[in-house]
């Protein structure tokens, strides 16, 4: 089942770190953001956190499932609920960004009907002070994606 958070302070962060290795980006975007969980069997399993950009555009700023339940459809079914959720809101775009070394997350948005509309080159030099590598790739570009809801 997916809810919505109430209180900032039940936010799974460790969860979301695995998506964004930032506590303090994370908490600051947390406070303005709405947080999404997604349980079974009293287990958080998966979460979410939207933002609003403008009246008409919301952005997914983190996204992030449980290493051990990777690949069950949960990342899925978590989009599909921040799709739904945007829209019932009344906004008509969502995007969403991820670095340019995260492989997996770039098919995957692509896969769920994103399209490329920007690249925010030395994000990642800006913004983190610690080094990030994936698929040993150093992370240093923000790729952002929009999907018309």
């Amino acid at each position: 089942m997916i809810e919505r958070l109430k209180s900032i302070d039940d936010t799974p962060t460790d969860l979301l770190l695995l998506a964004d290795p930032s506590k303090n980006l994370i908490l600051e975007y947390l406070k303005n953001g709405e947080c999404f969980i997604y349980n079974e069997n009293d287990e958080t399993l998966g979460c979410y956190v939207l933002q609003e950009i403008n009246k008409n555009k919301i952005e997914l700023v983190n996204i992030a499932v449980l290493e051990s339940k990777q690949g069950l459809g949960i990342g899925k079914k978590l989009l599909a609920n921040a799709f739904d959720y945007a829209k019932d809101k009344g906004y008509k775009e969502i995007e969403v960004g991820t670095g340019n070394s995260s492989i997996g997350q770039i098919a995957f948005y692509q896969k769920m009907g994103f399209r490329m509309c920007e690249i925010d080159i030395g994000f990642y030099d800006r913004n983190y002070t610690e080094k990030i590598y994936e698929n040993g790739i150093p992370c240093k570009d923000m790729i952002r994606f929009t999907k018309i809801l």
